[in-house]
């Protein structure tokens, strides 16, 4: 075996930009959508009081690759400065069968996601959105605010968080960051009755987003509950909604809001209309007027992961 290429954290930061990953993730999930085989699911073990352990293995044949993620989740002790998602990508080489490489899989996942919500906000979002608001002021509230503004000119960002001194923290940070202004807002329901696009990025156990409170042609990404059991909104507005996956199998197996809606008898699975690549692709028009509210569940792929990896090596060799 030859030499096996390691990004770490910082290799990851500085290579893996995010105009560029919206675009691999395009390919990423267009490619998923279009003639790969069925993926296996993403399996999770419990590994302590509320940690949890995961394996994501699967292929990107339109790229050569395959591979894994494999990544824990713990809970982060106050001051340690260690991230809650610890772990590795490990990407193959489908014509050799050799490891290409491995990377650090906390920033993948925190660029990688933020990239694909953004692609995915360009395909679903009215062609005049103006108002961004993203609910949650962890690592991922961090990476969208970088990312999805980026397919909008949005005039107005707010941010919501449990905590408002965090949510103002973060927003006057970001601020400085990205050169656009944030907005901390202390009412939920303000920041959702304004936005044309929400994005929740949230660890909560339940639903911070009500049907209520969403004006119609508004598109939601639900990036947060990656399990089943946390919910980020509401049923009402799961059963409201054009409903869009990442993929669709592992949604209606692992997907919490919908699983909520599916119980309560609200919806069925085939409300899940498309997986987002299929609308990259041309094949599904998941917006069909600018009245509908549209809703894009975001789980994660390792499809995600390994064509981020391929992006890093590319920008490396380069």
């Amino acid at each position: 075996m030859g030499r096996i290429r390691f990004y770490d954290a910082a290799e990851v930061e500085e290579l893996l930009d995010y105009p560029g990953c919206i675009k691999a993730m395009r390919r990423a999930m267009s490619a998923l959508s279009s003639g790969e085989r069925p993926q296996p699911l993403r399996q999770i073990w419990p590994v302590g009081d509320g940690e949890v352990w995961g394996i994501m293995p699967g292929e990107l044949a339109a790229l050569s690759t395959f591979g894994a993620k494999l990544i824990s989740v713990f809970h982060e002790p106050n001051g340690s400065g260690r991230t809650r998602h610890q772990g590795v990508v490990v990407a193959y080489d489908s014509e050799t069968g050799a490891v290409s490489a491995i990377a650090d899989a906390e920033p993948i996942t925190k660029i990688r996601t933020a990239c694909a919500t953004a692609a995915a906000t360009d395909a679903l979002a009215r062609k005049e959105a103006e108002v961004l608001a993203v609910f949650g002021t962890g690592l991922q509230a961090e990476s969208h605010l970088q990312a999805v503004p980026l397919v909008r000119d949005f005039r107005e960002i707010l941010l919501w968080g449990q905590s408002f001194d965090r949510a103002q923290s973060l927003a006057e940070r970001m601020s400085r960051e990205t050169a656009q202004r944030v907005t901390a807002v202390a009412d939920g329901r303000e920041a959702a009755g304004r936005a044309d696009v929400i994005c929740t990025v949230s660890s909560s156990a339940e639903p911070i987003v009500l049907n209520e409170w969403v004006r119609d042609g508004t598109h939601i990404n639900l990036v947060g509950s990656s399990v089943l059991g946390p919910v980020e909104v509401d049923s009402p507005l799961v059963a409201r909604a054009r409903y869009v996956a990442d993929y669709r199998p592992g949604v209606i197996a692992q997907g919490a809001e919908l699983a909520l809606a599916r119980e309560a008898g609200m919806v069925g699975d085939s409300h899940v209309i498309t997986e987002i690549g299929e609308v990259f692709a041309g094949r599904v028009n998941a917006r069909e007027n600018d009245q509908q509210v549209t809703i894009y569940k975001s789980l994660g792929h390792v499809a995600q992961d390994l064509a981020a990896v391929a992006y890093l090596n590319e920008r490396a060799k380069r």
